[in-house]
């Protein structure tokens, strides 16, 4: 048996014709969608980009205990489980923060991996500031800049030369049994950047500054006209990724490789592109905009489509994945979060889980059980009590040294974690900060103390909240059971004021 896991990082569903999009072309999306199970109520667990990441690898939520981080040395990973029962893995990807500090090891169980060099910031050209800035809105770095001008046509950005690199793996190893293939696709993550010769998707008048890049802000920072030709760009990003993920699905259509292979194309996140007045990521309420993604799993015998409405997120992935391949959890050495899609698919179950919770470490957190997602806030304006827990202490671009903690000598180092004797860093007083310029922006919405609540059945855009003190405290309840269900740290209670619930 065979696995492919078509990962594209920041694909919002609502761009996707699987999900009701009218205007944005994704043929080769739909053709997948056409013999897959198509999730509809499928979420985050953490976020963003390598949260995700250890979330699907590991199949246990990490946003409780640390921010964004390395796999951690008590880690049990996939790739390491599938080696362990002669199943061999393959990674392919442009993600660069695999890389970096903070991103360390993930591909370190891979039996082969594969690096696509020049996506976004990636240190590939070296760059001595030398470039002039253009006028633009949002961001445009110099970084990038540098290495686009090694770019020559659409085959040698980063992302389409992914999906290229991937499609000649199956051609090489068609024949082959018993693998599993992570193909992990930049875009359409910012930049919304493309040849010439794409532009002309999905065309208009946008004559302006620069705008591919957004910035980390409100979407009040640039015009409309703006923002409605990032949107388009956006949209041109994600049919020139659709366009490099059909030469993939050819090869498996050429070798008839969906008899005996599992395929599944997802994301880590979503994206907003002026949606309830934001850009990007990360700093906002954690809408589903960003936390409700896309899944389609294509098992093989499927020849028609099915839809799937029960409540999963990307700590299933693992198990399923597992599972298909006749791999039981035993061999997983710490508990899984995350449980099997497979029955699911094969309509066995009709649900796995009562509710989903997801977010960002030291924000809100989110709890939806189908019908109401609700966004606990902490408590108190300091955001404490809160520990980072870890055996790795680097997070993205830097290490918890000097620079980055006040004080480094209340770290302590023990077994802190419910569910491994493994000894870990605990840090205290800290919270993601993914860039100075936002952090001050992002405490407005993360640690102002305001709790939201929506109803989705009435309200599925989230632009009503509910004041409604009795279903409040029943979603409390609801929240600090599935917090205790996923090991939670028991500070994580008292943060949000939960110690009473």
């Amino acid at each position: 048996m065979k696995t492919i896991v078509f990962l594209m990082d920041s694909l919002n569903r609502r761009y996707l014709p699987a999900y009701g999009n009218t205007w944005v072309r994704t043929p080769n999306m739909d053709r997948l969608a056409r013999r897959s199970c198509v999730f509809d109520s499928h979420f985050v667990g953490s976020a963003p980009c390598m949260p995700a990441r250890h979330d699907l690898l590991t199949g246990r939520l990490d946003f409780l205990e640390r921010n964004w981080s390395p796999i951690q040395p008590f880690d049990c990973t996939l790739p390491y489980v599938l080696s362990r029962s002669g199943v061999f893995s393959h990674m392919v990807t442009d993600h660069y923060h695999y890389f970096h500090l903070g991103g360390e090891n993930y591909h370190a169980h891979f039996g082969s991996w594969d690096f696509i060099r020049g996506q976004e910031n990636d240190v590939w050209a070296s760059d001595f500031g030398k470039l002039a800035e253009r006028p633009h809105y949002g961001q445009d770095k110099g970084q990038y800049r540098l290495n686009r001008e090694r770019f020559s046509g659409e085959e040698d950005y980063p992302s389409p030369k992914t999906l290229r690199h991937a499609a000649q793996w199956l051609e090489e190893h068609h024949g082959d049994d018993g693998w599993f293939l992570l193909v992990d696709s930049f875009d359409p993550h910012e930049p919304f950047d493309f040849p010439d010769s794409a532009a002309a998707e999905y065309p208009d008048e946008y004559r302006d500054a620069l705008f591919y890049w957004p910035a980390y802000a409100s979407s009040d920072q640039a015009a409309r006209e703006a923002v409605e030709h990032a949107r388009r760009r956006y949209a041109t990003l994600i049919t020139m990724s659709d366009r490099w993920l059909g030469k993939a699905l050819d090869v498996l259509d050429r070798y008839g490789m969906w008899e005996d292979t599992m395929v599944v194309l997802t994301t880590d996140h979503g994206y907003m592109l002026g949606e309830h007045g934001f850009m990007a990521k990360n700093y906002m309420p954690c809408y589903n905009e960003v936390y409700q993604i896309p899944l389609m799993v294509s098992l093989p015998g499927m020849t028609g489509p099915s839809r799937c409405g029960a409540l999963t997120q990307n700590i299933d992935l693992m198990p399923t994945i597992l599972d298909f391949h006749g791999i039981g959890l035993e061999d997983c050495w710490h508990p899984l979060h995350g449980k099997s899609l497979l029955p699911l698919i094969r309509g066995e179950r009709s649900a796995l889980r009562d509710a989903v919770i997801y977010g960002m470490y030291g924000r809100q957190v989110n709890l939806c059980d189908g019908r109401y997602t609700y966004f606990c806030a902490p408590a108190r304006e300091d955001n404490q009590p809160l520990n980072l827990y870890t055996a790795m202490p680097s997070t993205i671009c830097h290490y918890w040294d000097r620079d980055h903690l006040s004080d480094v000598s209340k770290i302590e180092a023990g077994p802190f974690l419910s569910y491994t004797d493994y000894p870990v860093f605990k840090i205290p007083n800290t919270i993601t900060r993914l860039a100075d310029d936002t952090h001050n922006f992002a405490r407005r919405y993360a640690v102002a103390g305001e709790n939201l609540l929506f109803d989705l059945e009435r309200d599925p855009g989230q632009e009503r909240p509910l004041k409604d003190a009795a279903l409040e405290e029943a979603m409390r309840k609801k929240l600090a059971a599935a917090m205790r269900l996923h090991d939670s740290p028991p500070e994580q209670f008292l943060r949000l004021g939960l110690e009473a619930v």
